[in-house]
């Protein structure tokens, strides 16, 4: 009996499987198409039907930017330039800086790099 039930579960857990691995394709397969090239697929992008206009896209990311909602990587949007990087000093001011530093000061900043 335990045989049976044991093929029984093999199989529900197979066929979740193959559902839960098929999906994704399934999502794309109105404009991916299989070949027998080594590539594997073809795209068609003229096959893909937006229900959404660009503004409405553009609308949406920019909500979810402000509210938080998209983590670094989910997209590249940008709402504004980002600001200009560095601290405005010259190599040798910086330089000079570090040979001026009282030990004290010196302590801080290397205990402040190891984290």
């Amino acid at each position: 009996m335990s045989q049976r039930h044991l093929s029984i579960s093999l199989l529900l857990a197979n066929a979740a499987a193959v559902v839960a691995l098929g999906l994704p394709g399934m999502a794309s397969a109105a404009y991916e198409h299989a070949t027998t090239t080594e590539k594997g697929v073809v795209v068609h992008p003229q096959h893909f039907i937006s229900q959404k206009t660009r503004a409405q896209v553009r609308a949406e990311t920019e909500a979810a930017l402000r509210q938080g909602l998209l983590n670094y990587g989910d997209g590249n949007y940008q709402v504004q330039a980002p600001a200009a990087m560095g601290s405005g000093k010259t190599r040798q001011e910086v330089i000079r800086e570090l040979l001026n530093e009282t030990p004290a000061q010196r302590e801080a900043r290397i205990r402040a790099m190891a984290g």
